[in-house]
Parts: structure tokens; sequence; C-alpha cells
């Protein structure tokens, strides 16, 4: 398994866990809840933005690691 086919297993996830605290915010009734879900969704966003970012660098410094 290649850097590039890993990191892009680990962008997925991170992708579903920012889902499911997307979900979480919308189904809870608790105002507190709802405001630490979103809080939390945004930072897995930016971690999101992040990981895309380093694959593309990757990609671009290392043609090996891109999805044959």
């Amino acid at each position: 398994m290649t850097v590039g086919t890993k990191m892009q297993q680990t962008i997925a996830s991170a992708e579903s866990v920012m889902a499911n605290l997307k979900s979480f915010a919308l189904e809870t009734q608790d105002q507190a809840a709802k405001t630490l879900f979103q809080n939390l969704a945004q930072s897995q966003q930016t971690i999101v933005e992040n990981l895309n970012a380093r694959l593309q660098y990757i990609q671009q410094q290392e043609p090996q690691y891109k999805n044959q």
C-alpha cells in the first residue's frame, strides 16, 4: 500500500468523522451539545483540508505515490 493510498484512506475516515459530527449536531436537542458538535465538525473540516493539501504536496513531490 502506497503512502498516497494510506493518505486517501485517512482522508476518507476523517470525512466520515466530520459527517458523523454534523449528524449528531442536527439530531440533538441539547443546545450545548449541538454547539460542541458543530465546533468539532468545523475543526474536523480544517483537518480534512490540511490532509488534502498534504496529499497534493506528496503527489507533486513524489509521483510514485499517486494511485495507479
